[in-house]
């Protein structure tokens, strides 16, 4: 296929005034040192607490935003097997920041802390925090990977261009302005990054409507001449409900584990306008994810054989996962066309920069500067936030040019954040008995139970099986709700133990001198280390207009 001149003269000027964008903001971002009270490299993880409400909502919303999210929506309503009420992902994301705005937003914000690990931190000291760190930094790399995998097959169809090329020139934009600015450079991307996003695929909605090649899609009827002719609409059947709700929970609840997340939330002047960012957000992401509805109700009604791409149709074809891009190629105009594969590429740019200084945050912040090196100076904590901005990236790229498998390691590390992380946070921020004991045996049970429930994608048997599994071509797969039990017995497990070892440790049921973690030696000194808020900081919070 031949190289679309135009269409990659349109994406380099693009990235051009992206990396622009980005070096400003970097410049912004040091002016900002010097006058914030903060040190310097909290200006680098959440912006010395300055980001004002407009740019919280567009870079919290950017992030969530993605490659994934905008192409994964259009494939699972396009798909036969699936339909729009499989496409959890809108009103997951929903529901997702309404529990973060109503839920952590304030215990985190008030607190002052500077990552997702800091409470962790604080009660259970700098080992288990380091058990946390690893599936949260394991995800993160996969979710890069994932992402930029996804671009590279967008810009192969539309552009012609290799898929590597493409990923390597993205991800270097991305690590070069995240690398010099931090949250700044990341926020003020986010907001030219999610415009595009925002312009390009709701004007591409009027010209897929309009195709000659697209029938009447309110009907929810796929073409006659494909194979599989099912709704696009989907159905659920009682059967899969199990299914369905753990899904719809591991991406409603387990986006609450995400230090993406937090550092929007950190960087707010204040807890309520950290609280108001999470409520804006979550009507922005769901607006944003309904072209990717469309596109996917578009291209099961279309008939593709009035197209340049012909039959078989696309999910006979196994390329359900590019529907987006082949949609916009064969059913818009080509300079329309090149336009979505820019909302692709800055949807993947906006995700991509957010990771990369998530993962690096918390490596700084709760490995090096408390365990590695407690004596750092600012200007070394600066560098290995640099650092670990470019090897996360680096790995992330590394692995985009495998197989498919990315993405199923991707889902497996969501899994291990929404059965592992999420009940730790829930438990250390609203059940004040929680202590270390409490906390490693639900870690312990969290991964023990999800670990046992196999996994089919990657060829893991299950040796727990639950109510309704069934096989399939030698493949067993699990229709129950095993996800969530794994999350909810671990939420159990850290309640119940702490409780327990409190109750036998304070009335002296077992001798203080077993007390092997030290947790309730150190119970009022580390009650007596919280920082309360500054003078300063009160009068920021008093004085923030939204």
């Amino acid at each position: 296929m031949a190289v679309n001149v135009p269409g990659l003269v349109a994406v380099v000027v693009f990235y051009i005034v992206i990396l622009v964008i980005g070096i400003w903001a970097s410049r912004k971002s040091k002016k900002v040192e010097k006058t914030c009270a903060g040190s310097k490299s909290e200006v680098t993880i959440v912006g010395g607490r300055n980001i004002n409400v407009l740019v919280g909502v567009f870079t919290m919303t950017a992030t969530w935003v993605g490659g994934g999210y905008i192409m994964g929506t259009a494939e699972a309503v396009y798909s036969p097997s699936q339909g729009l009420i499989w496409a959890m992902g809108p009103p997951a994301y929903l529901i997702n920041f309404l529990l973060g705005g109503l839920f952590f937003a304030k215990p985190m914000r008030s607190k002052r802390y500077v990552t997702m690990l800091d409470p962790f931190q604080h009660r259970y000291g700098n080992m288990f925090t380091a058990t946390l760190l690893l599936p949260a930094l394991v995800s993160d790399i996969l979710w890069v990977a994932c992402i930029l995998a996804a671009l590279g097959g967008t810009m192969s169809i539309i552009l012609g261009l290799s898929s590597a090329l493409s990923i390597i020139i993205s991800a270097a934009v991305s690590i070069i302005y995240t690398f010099l600015g931090g949250l700044y450079s990341v926020a003020y991307t986010d907001i030219i990054q999610l415009s595009f996003i925002f312009v390009s695929l709701w004007l591409c909605i009027p010209f897929l409507l309009l195709s000659p090649a697209v029938g009447d899609i309110s009907l929810g009827q796929v073409q006659l001449n494909q194979t599989s002719a099912n709704s696009w609409v989907g159905e659920l059947e009682l059967a899969d409900a199990g299914k369905w709700a753990d899904e719809m929970l591991l991406l409603a609840l387990g986006g609450l584990a995400y230090q993406a997340l937090y550092q929007r939330i950190l960087s707010a002047a204040s807890s309520a306008q950290a609280q108001v960012t999470c409520f804006a957000a979550a009507g922005t992401v769901f607006i944003m994810g309904i072209p990717s509805v469309v596109i996917g109700a578009v291209a099961a009604s279309a008939d593709w054989n009035q197209t340049a791409y012909g039959l078989p149709p696309p999910f006979e074809r196994g390329e359900a996962g590019k529907i987006l891009p082949l949609a916009l190629q064969n059913l818009t105009p080509t300079w329309l066309s090149v336009l979505g594969i820019g909302s692709v590429a800055a949807a993947v740019m906006s995700s991509m920069d957010s990771v990369l200084l998530s993962s690096a945050s918390m490596f700084t912040q709760n490995i090096y500067k408390t365990t590695l090196r407690k004596q750092a100076s600012e200007r070394e904590l600066q560098r290995v936030i640099r650092i670990s901005v470019l090897l996360v990236g680096l790995a992330g790229t590394g692995l985009a040019f495998g197989d498919d498998s990315v993405f199923s390691l991707w889902l497996l590390s969501g899994d291990l954040l929404y059965c592992v992380v999420l009940p730790q946070l829930v438990c250390v921020l609203h059940f004040s008995c929680s202590n270390s004991y409490g906390a490693i045996c639900g870690y312990i049970i969290g991964l023990l139970l999800r670990g046992l429930s196999g996994e089919p994608v990657l060829g893991i048997p299950p040796l727990l099986l639950y109510p309704g599994w069934r096989e399939e071509d030698g493949v067993i797969t699990q229709y129950f709700p095993y996800r969530t039990l794994a999350m909810v017995s671990s939420v159990i497990c850290i309640v119940s133990v702490s409780w327990l070892m409190g109750l036998a440790f304070c009335h002296q049921l077992i001798p203080r001198s077993w007390d092997i973690l030290g947790v309730f030696d150190e119970k009022k000194e580390a009650e007596g280390n919280e920082v309360p808020v500054p003078l300063e900081e009160k009068n920021i919070i008093l004085n923030t207009k939204l």
